[in-house]
Formats: C-alpha cells, sequence, structure tokens
C-alpha cells in the first residue's frame, strides 16, 4: 500500500512539473508599463523606445523530493536575450545560492536539498539580467516567489493530550462527556491532505465520537460507577477524509465515572450488642455503630436517629462528621435494679437524597441496638431529696431538727450510717443521729449571729465506708422575740430659751435585732421616772418612730442648762419587750430666727459652729505647739546632762598605772609622784599652809571647783574632817536631786600621805597618825551609798581604842 502510495505520489509531481515548463517557457510575454525594466533606462533603450520586459509567475516546487539528480524548478529568460551568452542571469535572496542554483547562460533553477512544507511555505528571491561584458543591469531587478507543493506526508496529531474526562454514572445516552481536536500539518488549502475525521477504535460498547467535531458522547445509559469507575477510550482520526492512503493518529482518553446518590445507607448487621455500668454518668458514649454506603463524597453523608419512645428518653445519638459513625451516649442515669437491658432501634439515612433516584427505593436503614446495664456496688442516696430544715433559735441544745435518709440502692441493702462533714460545721453547732440520720442541736442558737446553716450531711454503707453520698443540707434558724427594742442613736437635741410649747425638737426611732414575721411595731412612752416632767411631752407618731415636743413657755440654762428625758420602747412581742433610752436635751442661746448661737457644752457649741476646716486649723496648731514643748525640754534636758557628766567626772576614768617597785616610802627617786598630782588643779589652793589651802580649795558654789581643787593634806598637829564631811554631804545632795544618773556606787581617792613620807598623802580619810581622835561614827548617817565606808573606818576605829586599851 505504500509503494502505490509513493507512485501516485510521483505521478502527480510529474504532472505539474510539466504544467510549469510550459508556463515558463512563455515568462518574455509583453507586459505594459514598468516591469523589470524602467522607462527612460539607457541600458535598456537602443531606440528610445520602452521594450517589451518579461512577467514572471509563481515557481511550484513539490516537497519531499527524493530523487538523486536537482530537482528542476523554472526558468528565468529575457526578451533581450538572443542565446548568444551574452547575459548572465543571477538571483539571490531565500536559499539562494544554497537550495536554489541558477544557470548564468540558461536561466534554468534547480533545487538542490530536500524541502518540506511544513517547515517552510515558500522562498522569495530576485532575478537580475546582466550584461556579461561590462556586468551592466539589462532588466531591472524583480522579486518572484518559489512556493513548496504539499504532498500528504504529516499524519494527525493530537497536541492536547492526554485526555481526561468524566460524566456522571447513570446518564442518558448521547450525554456529552468532552471534545477531543487534532491537527494535521499538511496544507488545508491543497487537495485533502489536512481534511480529519474521527472514529473510536476501542470503547465504542459505551462511547461514540461524532466523526467531525470530535464530541465523545456516551452509548449505554447505565453506566454505574460502583461497578466501574473509569473507561479508557481510544479515539483515532485520519487525513485524507477517511478516504483509501489517508494517514491517521489516536489519542486515548480517561473518563471518569462520578458518582450520584443512587445507593441508600445500609448496617451491616440488623443487631448490635453493648454493655455499661450503671454508673456511668449522663454523656458517657455506650458505643458506635455505622451503616454502610457504597457512593462517595457528600453522597455518603449520613445522619442517625433513634425510632423507639425508650432509645429517645434513655440514650442519645449523634453522628460523628469525621467517620459517618452513630456515637450511641447516656441520656439519663442508668440503675440495674431498675432495668438491666435496654432495646433502642437505630435508623440511618442520607442527608442530600437525588429526587431523580427516589423511585429505586427508600435511602434509609434501621438496626436494633441492645444495652445491658452491668451492676456495681453504688453509695446510698438519700430520699427524699430535702435540703433544707427549719429550728426555732431559743430550740433547747438536743432538740431535733430534722430527720435525713438514705437508703442503699443495690440489692444487698446494706444498712447505712449517717455523719456531718465537720469542715463545714467547725462550730459543732448541729450533731447528727449515725444510726436514725437524726439532726439535733449542739449548741445555743442566735439567729442574730447567724441565720442560717449551710451542712453537708454523709450518707456510707456501715460495712463499706469508702461508699459516700454527700447531701447540702441549709438549716434556717427562726426568729423569737429575744431582743428588746433601742433608740437608733443616743439622741442629743437643743432647745433655744425662748422656745415656744408644742415646738418639735426631736424625732426618735428605735432597732431591733429581731425580724418578726408580721414586721417591727413599736410602742414609745416616757418612763416612769419621768411621770413629773412637766417640760417635754412625747408622742407616738404610730409609724415605729415618736416626736419630742416643748410642753413649757422658754427655758433658763443659767438654772438648767441639761435635760434628760428617758423614753420607754416597748414591741410588740411575743413576748412584749422593752428597753429604756435617754434623751439629752441641751439649753441653748438662739437668734431670732432660731439658729443656735451657743450652748453651756463647749465641745456642743464648738461642734455646732466651727466648720471642719476650722477644726483641722485648730488640730494643726496645736501639734506644732506640743512639738515645740517637746523640743525645748529635750534641749534643756540634754545641755543639763552635759553639764551633770562635767562636773561629775567620775575618777574611775582617770585612773593612773605604774608596775615599778620602789624603795618603799624613804625612796623618793622612783617615780615622779608629780604624774598623779597632775590630774587634779591645785591652783586654786593659795597660801603656804595646809589649812588654810584647805579651807580656801573648796568653794562652795561650783561642783567642778569642788572635784578638781581637792586640798593638800600638810602635816599638822590639829585635824580636821569637817571639811571633808561637807564636801561629801553636798556631793550626797547632788547625786540625790539629780534623777538623771544611775544609781552606782562611786569611791574616789585623795592625795594624802603619812607624816613619814615627803609625798603627800594619797588618801583623804586615812590619817597621818595612828593616835588620831577622829571620829567616824558619823559615817553611818549617811545613808546605804556609805555603809560600806563606815563599816571600814568605824571598824577601824574600834581596832585602834582596843589596842590603846
Amino acid at each position: 500500500m505504500a509503494k502505490g502510495l509513493q507512485g501516485f505520489s510521483w505521478t502527480m509531481l510529474l504532472l505539474l512539473c510539466a504544467i510549469q515548463e510550459l508556463g515558463f517557457w512563455a515568462v518574455h510575454v509583453a507586459a505594459e508599463g514598468p516591469g523589470l525594466g524602467q522607462p527612460g533606462d539607457p541600458a535598456l533603450l537602443a531606440t528610445g523606445r520602452v521594450k517589451r520586459g518579461w512577467v514572471w509567475n509563481q515557481f511550484f516546487v513539490v516537497e519531499e523530493y527524493t530523487g538523486t539528480e536537482p530537482l528542476y524548478v523554472g526558468k528565468i529568460h529575457s526578451d533581450s536575450d538572443e542565446g548568444d551568452g551574452s547575459i548572465k542571469y543571477t538571483i539571490s535572496g531565500e536559499g539562494a545560492g544554497t537550495i536554489f542554483l541558477i544557470d548564468e547562460i540558461t536561466g534554468d533553477i534547480h533545487a538542490t536539498e530536500r524541502l518540506d512544507r511544513e517547515q517552510k511555505t515558500f522562498y522569495t528571491l530576485r532575478a537580475q539580467a546582466r550584461d556579461r561584458q561590462t556586468d551592466q543591469l539589462l532588466e531591472p531587478e524583480s522579486e518572484f516567489i518559489i512556493k513548496v507543493q504539499d504532498i500528504n506526508d504529516s499524519e494527525p496529531r493530537f497536541l492536547e493530550g492526554p485526555y481526561i474526562g468524566s460524566v456522571a454514572e447513570l446518564s442518558p445516552i448521547g450525554t456529552s462527556v468532552m471534545q477531543v481536536m487534532a491537527s494535521d500539518a499538511d496544507d488545508p488549502t491543497y487537495g485533502s491532505s489536512a481534511r480529519i475525521v474521527y472514529s473510536v477504535l476501542e470503547g465504542e460498547q459505551h462511547f461514540t465520537v461524532d466523526s467531525k467535531t470530535g464530541v465523545i458522547r456516551t452509548a449505554v445509559a447505565d453506566l454505574d460507577r460502583e461497578t466501574q469507575d473509569r473507561y479508557e477510550v481510544v479515539i483515532r482520526a485520519t487525513d485524507m477524509a477517511g478516504q483509501l492512503g489517508g494517514l491517521s493518529g489516536s489519542t486515548t482518553v480517561t473518563i471518569v465515572i462520578t458518582d450520584v446518590n443512587d445507593n441508600p445507607p445500609r448496617f451491616p448487621q440488623k443487631m448490635y450488642q453493648f454493655s455499661i455500668v450503671e454508673t456511668a454518668p449522663v454523656g458517657t458514649a455506650v458505643g458506635r455503630v455505622k451503616a454502610e454506603d457504597s457512593d462517595v463524597g457528600e453522597n455518603t453523608d449520613m445522619t442517625y436517629q433513634m425510632k423507639d419512645e425508650e432509645g429517645v428518653e434513655m440514650f442519645r445519638v449523634t453522628t460523628d462528621s469525621n467517620t459517618q459513625e452513630a456515637v450511641i451516649t447516656v441520656q439519663k442515669p442508668l440503675d440495674y435494679e431498675s432495668k438491666k437491658v435496654h432495646t433502642v432501634v437505630v435508623e440511618a439515612l442520607n442527608k442530600f437524597v437525588d429526587p431523580r433516584f427516589v423511585d429505586l427505593g427508600t435511602f434509609r436503614d434501621q438496626t436494633i441496638v441492645r444495652v445491658s446495664v452491668l451492676d456495681v456496688d453504688e453509695p446510698p442516696e438519700f430520699w427524699p431529696p430535702s435540703n433544707m430544715m427549719e429550728v426555732q433559735e431559743d430550740a433547747h441544745v438536743g432538740s431535733v431538727v430534722g430527720v435525713v435518709t438514705a437508703l442503699d440502692p443495690d440489692k444487698a441493702n446494706h444498712p447505712v450510717r449517717y455523719a456531718i462533714d465537720r469542715s463545714t460545721d467547725t462550730e459543732r453547732i448541729f450533731d447528727i443521729d449515725a444510726n436514725t440520720g437524726a439532726i439535733v442541736t449542739g449548741k445555743v442558737l442566735d439567729r442574730e449571729t447567724a441565720g442560717w446553716h449551710n451542712i453537708t450531711v454523709l450518707a456510707m454503707e456501715a460495712d463499706n465506708h469508702s461508699q459516700v453520698s454527700r447531701a447540702s443540707l441549709r438549716i434556717r434558724i427562726l426568729d423569737v422575740n429575744d431582743n428588746p427594742p433601742e433608740l437608733a442613736t443616743p439622741y442629743e437635741a437643743a432647745v433655744c430659751e425662748d422656745a415656744k410649747p408644742g415646738q418639735l425638737i426631736q424625732t426618735i426611732s428605735v432597732v431591733d435585732r429581731d425580724e418578726p414575721q408580721g414586721g417591727h411595731r413599736f410602742y414609745f412612752t416616757l418612763a416612769p421616772e419621768a411621770t413629773n416632767n412637766h417640760h417635754f411631752s412625747l408622742l407616738d407618731i404610730k409609724d415605729n418612730t415618736a416626736a419630742v415636743h416643748t410642753q413649757r413657755v422658754g427655758f433658763n440654762r443659767q438654772e438648767q442648762d441639761v435635760y434628760l428625758l428617758p423614753i420607754l420602747v416597748v414591741d410588740s412581742g411575743p413576748p412584749a419587750l422593752s428597753s429604756t433610752g435617754t434623751l439629752t436635751i441641751r439649753v441653748c442661746g438662739c437668734d431670732s430666727s432660731g439658729a443656735i448661737q451657743s450652748c453651756n457644752s463647749t465641745a456642743y457649741a464648738v461642734s455646732a459652729t466651727l466648720s471642719p476646716g476650722a477644726l483641722i486649723a485648730l488640730l494643726v496648731c496645736i501639734l506644732i505647739l506640743v512639738v515645740l514643748v517637746l523640743l525645748i525640754l529635750t534641749l534643756k534636758r540634754h545641755h543639763k546632762s552635759h553639764l551633770t557628766s562635767e562636773d561629775d567626772e567620775d575618777m574611775r576614768d582617770n585612773v593612773i598605772k605604774y608596775n615599778d617597785e620602789g624603795g618603799g616610802e624613804q625612796d623618793t627617786e622612783a617615780y615622779d609622784m608629780s604624774a598623779l598630782r597632775s590630774l587634779y588643779d591645785f591652783s586654786e589652793i593659795k597660801g603656804g599652809d595646809g589649812a588654810r589651802g584647805l579651807g580656801e580649795g573648796v568653794p562652795s558654789g561650783n561642783p567642778a571647783s569642788e572635784r578638781h581643787a581637792l586640798p593638800q593634806w600638810v602635816q599638822s598637829p590639829d585635824l580636821d574632817f569637817s571639811m571633808f564631811r561637807d564636801y561629801i554631804c553636798r556631793k550626797v545632795e547632788q547625786a540625790d536631786e539629780d534623777l538623771s544618773v544611775p544609781p552606782y556606787d562611786s569611791f574616789q581617792t585623795y592625795a594624802f600621805e603619812g607624816s613619814g613620807s615627803p609625798v603627800p598623802s594619797l588618801s583623804s580619810i586615812n590619817t597621818w597618825s595612828s593616835s588620831s581622835e577622829q571620829d567616824f561614827s558619823y559615817l553611818g548617817g549617811w545613808g546605804p551609798r556609805f555603809r560600806q565606808l563606815a563599816v571600814l573606818y568605824a571598824g577601824r576605829r574600834g581596832e585602834e581604842d582596843g589596842e590603846e586599851s
């Protein structure tokens, strides 16, 4: 078949070439007007007239030439060519010199290469005729076209593949699926090389294709996605209008069958069984069931519902949107003792129903679910579940408030014990009988302190305390009239001296901590001790208030500035309780308009006349004065303590230690005794004799001088210790009067020495002679501070007297 086709092609090619050859021999046909030559060209005109030029026809060359010799295309010729070879023909342009060659003498053009029309359909060239000797143009340059003649060498191609289409299942016959289109590279204007027709090679049992448009349609009406969800259809495209010798190409089209909701949900089982303990809380999942649906996507979306009354009451069914399962949960508390097995009916139905397929049957299905309740040991249950009791606040300790009852719901019916959660009754106001559940008062109640009590009662099995139930109990304390009424505040009133009879002074009200059910009702009268009162009257207004009015003309605060009015208040009971309150009435001076100006009570007048700003300013001034006084006292005390510390310098702070031992009292070279004397100021001791120095060295008015100006003892036969006595007495008196000085003993030494040494004595008390007649008994009268001193010297005097005797 291919050889026949090739022979046919070459036959047509030779026919075309013959036609072209006949046309090119006539290229010298004269043409009027400008042609290849231009008027007035001296190279072209020999006699001064326009010569006839050439007229170009379109050249044709057959594509895909496979011969060994160059393919003759055509011939160019000028009418001035006399055949003597004096004219040279040349061409330029597309493919000139490579694809197309020209004979310079004859003007014959040949194609030297194999051409393909699908790559290039025509070539544009320019022809020239020149004088071979002078190389001058004999004809003006002219353009011509060589067109490549098409042959049927390209098969149709499906350039947009692969093709994937879709169609819904159960679509009617002739439903359009998609369109395919092939293209042919051959020339559509020449012959039938590019005329394409379509046909089905594979899949013609289910689909057809339009031979001209390439539209694929369904061939049957029973396409079922659940049976086969895709088809592979082969479509062929043939050129030459499908005639013998035409070329063809094919493609595979994948057709996907889309789903429609044509299948109802179906439960795989007709019965499901689940079990759950009776103590499962509400909302606990019992189990899951699922209906199967052969469809896909949203066509499988379904909802579930209960179809019987028992199931609706005890259980609830919901749809899991992710898995499309029915979730069965507990809706009411279960009780094994009441019912051991529950049977419910669950129905599944499609959410989206296609009305086109309603006639296929009902799109719903049902199944039975049996739920078995498992028995567990449950804690006692309070019955009835009462949560409030009442008791009178005057109930005696041990009075019964009420009884709580709890029962064991299990078949064993174990005995129940009761208790109170003490974290809710820390004060142990109530107690409960462990066996009967009777709640009694444990302490005296007071509604005014606590009107409500919230306690938690525990009920547990007698032999298993881990099974505990709790119940909240509110106990209301009922009021009894056990509090007398009292005045709302300690009332104080003021009355002007020029008050008239019947003038309102004060309106009083009372408070009562009790809360009777019928409300308060109080009665006001003057107390019996105020029966002789002729100054004021009391009016009961009947709205639980009373008004006090004046009963006389004018008051004199010089005679009496304060009146105390006792008022008796009685409540409505029962029993009726009363109390007496006192209204204080002050007599004040008023101006002509009745405004109070002053009262005898300074506090009352100040509080009535001074503004808050004035009171604050007054308090600030008082505070500043107190701070100043305290500051002055502190400074004075500090100054006095400073002077006292200078005057009363303790000799204990002026101790000089030296550790060398000399040769006794006769050794005057071992130590300089002037170091001891330098501690004292002897500048005030004037005169050479000891008696005069001693008398002048102790001034009476300056304590500092008394301390530092110590007398220098000199040897004298007549010893007088009165100066020491006076000095010590003054020190004692100063110490007793100065309360800031701490009570510590003071021991002072004085620089006196005996007569056997040239150094003055180191003691102010020891005598220079053992035969001194000084009496130290008076030291015993100086008080406890000098008791040790008196013992030392009084005892020493007694020893000396004994030695002398």
